[in-house]
């Protein structure tokens, strides 16, 4: 078996873990992970033989696109404070404790390289509890709250990995540097994703076809990654940055087409491209006792340390910032944990996954002097036993621990936000097709017709959310040619308004950007024909 095929199995695999899954209560990372491992012992299967420089520029651009889209400007600017304390914060923090506990164990060790450790281990992957969130009826806030700490906590840890690995590479480390190089770095990397982003947008306006927009919008994330890192600016941030401005710049320029097509094939590729990965890993198993070597057990002491640290000081970072935004009354406004219980879940939700593997991965063979990177066989393996810890025994039992604090979703609450977005977009609708009567001195009876139609078609998206005219109470009436030849572009102006007022309320803090994207997906479903 060659490494396509391989690739090509683990593609099939993915597919079929989906149903599994559901059928498991698992999530299709943990199985993917499972799989990988079981085809690691097959004497059969090769080894995975992937250059480290080559991993970080194919794993991460597509996976955070896919999951920048789910989010918004607004919505990390409403959670910027309670996101950039675990995304920053915790994530420096785990690094720092991790590294001093790695340096203790193996103080032959550089401090670079220990550090470095610390900074492949500490962003949790949100990506390998998301598709179980839904199933396990947790509250919306806290998944967002998840995905958002996930976006921008690999962001801080790449930034870290960086300065980490350049000290064992070059031989020389000094703060100051650091610290100018971290603010260069972050500069460059905010102008090039805005840059990238408004062009972007740009282009897409002019382009017709939404195959066209959707086959840019695929490309921009590597250019944006490729870019930042030739200009030595943070390629993770522009990647994110770019996606975040195109998303918010799409609410401006897409269409219903577009929406439909780029959000099919973002979905595919974040199936496809997160389970091929979480597959990688479980086959990364030989190349990590490959480098370890036949004393690898002797690592399990140093190891468990690590891990102890990892998810014992994710805790100890939750529960005191949890009950101290409980006692300042912030937590009202925010998607972050509101009660002890909640912290528990989150805290049990912190699996690593593709981005530590891959880190872990792109560490260097040697120095610049041709040394071989020192206690490189030591990070992998540690970095691989915390992903197998935190996948395989947190990820199965994370159902159980939300089951025991009985931490659930008000949906009643969703429900009513719901509501009251398609009445809003019947409303405007309607407001729409009230103006275009009065323009085109529309026939009473058309616009009767028109304005029972458009009722009834929301009535059967949401039948909560409109009221559904009586059928028996319409009544006859003659067409005329004009207005028949008008219909259908009156339709759509009017179904156009719904989907203005819906994009608009996207933009809105306190409104879940996934929510709207649901309605969204059925209003962009509709059709567009005449009612009657």
């Amino acid at each position: 078996m060659d490494q396509l095929v391989l690739i090509v199995v683990l593609a099939f695999a993915t597919i079929l873990a989906q149903p599994l899954s559901r059928r498991l209560g698992l999530a299709p990372a943990v199985i993917m992970t499972v799989f990988g491992l079981v085809l690691a012992v097959i004497p059969a299967v090769p080894s995975v033989d992937i250059e480290p420089e080559f991993i970080l520029p194919l794993v991460l651009p597509p996976l955070l696109y896919a999951s920048a889209r789910r989010t918004s400007w607004q919505q990390f600017a409403s959670n910027a404070g309670p996101i950039l304390l675990r995304a920053v914060g915790l994530v420096i923090t785990t690094a720092t404790a991790v590294a001093a506990v790695f340096h203790v164990w193996y103080p032959e060790v550089p401090w670079g390289a220990a550090f470095a450790l610390g900074a492949v281990v500490a962003p949790p992957d949100p990506v390998a509890v998301s598709a179980l969130a839904g199933r396990l009826g947790l509250p919306r806030r806290l998944v967002s709250a998840l995905e958002g700490e996930g976006l921008f906590n690999d962001v801080t840890a790449v930034v870290l990995y960086n300065i980490g690995v350049q000290a064992v590479v070059t031989g020389h480390f000094s703060a100051w540097r650091a610290v100018g190089e971290f603010i260069v770095s972050a500069v460059v990397a905010i102008v090039v994703g805005v840059v990238l982003g408004w062009a972007g947008s740009r282009l897409m306006r002019r382009l017709e076809q939404a195959t066209w927009q959707v086959a840019l919008g695929l490309l921009l994330p590597f250019a944006a990654y490729g870019i930042a890192e030739f200009w030595h600016g943070s390629a993770v941030l522009s990647v994110l940055i770019c996606a975040l401005y195109l998303v918010d710049a799409a609410t401006d320029f897409s269409d219903s087409a577009y929406r439909v097509v780029g959000d099919s094939v973002w979905e595919v590729i974040d199936l496809l491209v997160t389970g091929v990965a979480f597959g990688l890993i479980g086959l990364e198993l030989t190349t990590v006792l490959d480098a370890a070597g036949p004393g690898w057990p002797r690592l399990l002491g140093g190891t468990a340390a690590v891990i102890a640290v990892v998810v014992g000081l994710r805790l100890l970072w939750l529960l005191p910032t949890t009950a101290l935004a409980s006692r300042l009354r912030r937590r009202e406004d925010t998607d972050e944990p509101r009660t002890w219980r909640e912290s528990i879940v989150t805290w049990w939700a912190g699996m690593r996954g593709v981005v530590t593997v891959a880190l872990a991965l792109a560490v260097p063979f040697t120095t610049d002097s041709g040394a071989s990177f020192p206690g490189r066989d030591r990070v992998l393996f540690i970095a691989f036993a915390v992903v197998l810890f935190t996948l395989l025994l947190q990820g199965p039992t994370l159902p159980l621990v939300v089951r025991a604090t009985r931490v659930q979703a008000d949906t009643e609450v969703e429900r009513t936000l719901e509501r009251r977005l398609w009445t809003r977009i019947l409303q405007a609708e309607l407001a729409r097709l009230e103006q275009i009567a009065e323009r085109e001195d529309m026939p009473e009876e058309v616009y009767a017709r028109m304005r029972d139609g458009f009722e009834r078609r929301l009535a059967r998206a949401d039948p909560e959310a409109a009221q559904q005219t009586d059928a028996d109470a319409d009544k006859a009436f003659e067409r005329t040619v004009r207005f028949t030849k008008n219909m259908r572009t009156v339709s759509e102006e009017v179904l156009e308004a719904g989907r203005a007022e819906a994009l608009a309320a996207r933009r809105e803090p306190g409104v879940p950007p996934d929510l709207v994207d649901r309605v969204m997906r059925r209003l962009d479903l509709r059709p567009s024909t005449p009612l009657f």
